[in-house]
């Protein structure tokens, strides 16, 4: 569960790498674990990636550079894996909304990588790593009985890669359209936390069960559901609660 703070905390920045890797069964995407001793995060499987810092910074103050650079960085010390900056694909960009606790303003890259790649994890901030379909992780993630906890940022990644059959489509895709960014607004319900987008009818305020578009994530433990409805509520799913 996301921690809540009373007053706002900055936005430090970050970046993680989305590896990906063709086989004979499809896309697969690599996660890695964080240790449950970790206070941030905590057990959490997450992308290799992690908070920029003075080592990441160029010339000039540029930003998203140092963001590449700490991507670059993070991903080969817990991971092992030497990244060609210039095989990155920005693929989102998600800022921890006001209230949380910790708050990050992070960059999200595509990166492909070659099947025979090893993959070493640096065992003390990451304790396991799987390659694993994209439809895989999201159904042992919703599964009671598995234990593969995401947040919402990889789960929506995830939705988004599973639409490809390939890591050449993904990749395609990235070619002709803008960074997704996402800047969620925090809303308490009963059982969790409910995370809106821009475009969700409550984005800017009022009641989350009013009609009308819904972008947005709710958060119930460790289970995710997201929800992209431009149009508002489906027909299957009218007169559901939130």
């Amino acid at each position: 569960m996301i921690e809540t703070s009373e007053t706002d905390q900055p936005a430090f920045p970050a970046a993680t790498i989305v590896p990906v890797r063709n086989t004979a069964e499809g896309m697969e995407v690599l996660l890695v674990q964080r240790n449950d001793a970790v206070r941030h995060m905590g057990g959490m499987w997450v992308f290799p990636g992690g908070r920029v810092d003075d080592r990441d910074a160029v010339a000039g103050g540029d930003d998203f550079q140092a963001a590449v650079n700490a991507a670059v960085r993070e991903t080969c010390e817990e991971t092992g894996l030497v990244v060609d900056p210039g095989h990155l694909l920005p693929l989102s960009h998600w800022t921890t909304p006001a209230g949380a606790k910790r708050r990050f303003a992070t960059w999200f890259f595509l990166l492909p990588v070659d099947p025979g790649a090893s993959i070493v994890v640096d065992g003390g901030e990451i304790v396991d790593h799987r390659w694993v379909s994209p439809t895989q992780a999201l159904a042992e993630s919703r599964h009671p009985d598995f234990a593969l906890r995401l947040l919402p940022p990889t789960f929506v990644s995830l939705l988004w890669l599973e639409r490809f059959e390939d890591c050449t489509a993904a990749l395609a895709a990235l070619a002709d359209r803008q960074p997704t960014i996402y800047a969620p607004r925090m809303k308490p319900i009963d059982d969790g936390m409910c995370f809106l987008y821009e475009g969700d009818h409550a984005y800017e305020g009022g009641p989350l069960e009013a009609t009308g578009p819904q972008h947005r994530t709710y958060l119930r433990g460790d289970d995710v559901e997201y929800r992209d409805w431009p149009e508002g509520v489906p027909t299957s799913k009218a007169g559901c609660n939130d």
